[in-house]
């Protein structure tokens, strides 16, 4: 096996040691009282600068239409688009490139590698007028993604960073559409890359960064160290936005205290929650109002979220109702049904069979308090980092790292 097919493994120990700010005996002082006001991305108008961060299955228009049905002029960004993918016209990514009608701001997120693949896919979006504004990816810790130099283990190579984001700006800039950069904290600690990558972001024409307070190596455990929002703050002219363990209303207010950041993005928090959105709007309005959903209020927007799915998927039931198992999931997550209601969602094969089991269950059921703004989704850690073979020897790309990168076609045209 040549050198160029095997693998860097970072073997990372378990990093984490921050805290969970909201427990009480570890209380940190507020920066500053929090306040968000609009931001404007170039010419896209952001009024409550609340972001839904892409996660694949998870942000696709029937799930966006529903968060910005309670929080409407927030950003609800589309999931990652590979650009390759885009390029070779592939159905799904096609798919993923729709939008609803209702849409007010249409937000997509390019991934990939290759600068000139990446232009390409900026090209096609610009030229069929496909969204309003473009975020980049350079967040993703998933090892397929890595191992191949994508997501956040781009950043290291600040050459290619450089020359992947200034391709993208200048594109999009030429057609008023405004371009955001997603970054973590670095490879690990012993390999920090997002100083120097929200300053590139900056200097090559984003208008925005958001910020993942954590390393690719912490993967989605323990509790994001929200104190590196605040050094980007700091350091940065353009706006930056806090990504990491908001789980409800209050840590968003907390998080912009602590940072200064400029809005929050919100992921794994708002699954099976899309009324996050209200909360937090309502919470920066100084209003102590908040959703607290009957299981038959939670049905109602299952059902409505089942409905859109159909349509996204050209009218194929039994494809949204697979689609809606993990949210189901999600949804139920803290409601006392019991494993057999939860079992017979899975099984669901229509919408019609949905509603047979929705309508079985007890429409005044609540919520545990303690479950309320209760972590979910994803909490493992990475017990490994893989990158593409000799990846941190140098913080430039040789020749021959972007012939291995480029030359075998690494960026899939397929998902």
């Amino acid at each position: 096996m040549g050198k160029h097919t095997e693998e860097t493994v970072l073997r990372t120990p378990h990093e984490t040691t921050h805290y969970d700010p909201r427990t009480a005996e570890h209380d940190l002082p507020a920066k500053a009282p929090a306040v968000l006001a609009p931001v404007d991305l170039g010419n896209v108008h952001v009024g409550t600068p609340v972001i839904l961060s892409p996660m694949a299955g998870v942000t696709n228009w029937p799930f966006r239409v529903l968060c910005e049905q309670y929080g409407p002029d927030g950003l609800y960004v589309a999931e990652m688009i590979t650009a390759r993918a885009l390029v070779a016209r592939n159905p799904k990514a096609l798919r993923l490139c729709r939008f609803a009608p209702s849409e007010r701001i249409r937000s997509l997120q390019l991934y990939g590698v290759n600068p000139s693949i990446m232009e390409q896919a900026a090209k096609i979006v610009v030229d069929e007028q496909m969204a309003d504004h473009v975020d980049l990816n350079f967040g993703c810790p998933v090892p397929k993604v890595t191992r191949r130099g994508g997501g956040s283990a781009l950043p290291w190579k600040t050459d290619l960073f450089t020359d992947v984001v200034s391709r993208v700006v200048r594109v999009c800039d030429a057609a008023g559409i405004p371009v955001t950069a997603k970054i973590r904290v670095g490879i690990d600690h012993e390999h920090e890359t997002f100083h120097e990558a929200g300053h590139i972001a900056q200097e090559e024409g984003c208008k925005a960064v958001t910020l993942h307070a954590r390393t690719t190596a912490e993967y989605y455990g323990g509790h994001s160290d929200w104190s590196r929002i605040g050094e980007l703050v700091e350091q940065l002219d353009v706006p930056v936005f806090g990504n990491g363990d908001i789980w409800g209303a209050a840590d968003a207010l907390a998080m912009v205290e602590q940072t200064g950041c400029a809005g929050v993005a919100i992921g794994r928090g708002c699954q099976g929650r899309p009324w996050l959105f209200a909360d937090i709007k309502h919470a920066f309005a100084g209003s102590d109002e908040r959703t607290d959903p009957t299981l038959g209020q939670v049905c109602q927007v299952i059902m409505r979220h089942a409905t859109y799915l159909t349509e996204f998927y050209d009218g194929d039931e039994r494809m949204a109702a697979h689609d809606m198992r993990k949210h189901v999931a999600w949804y139920l997550k803290g409601f006392p049904v019991g494993g057999g209601v939860r079992r017979a969602f899975m099984a669901c094969e229509s919408l019609a069979d949905m509603q047979r089991i929705v309508d079985g269950l007890d429409p005044d059921a609540r919520l545990a308090d303690r479950i309320v703004d209760a972590p979910r989704g994803r909490v493992r850690f990475a017990k490994k980092v893989h990158l593409p073979y000799g990846w941190l020897d140098s913080r430039q790309t040789t020749h021959d790292e972007r012939e291995a990168l480029f030359g075998d076609d690494p960026m899939d045209a397929s998902y």
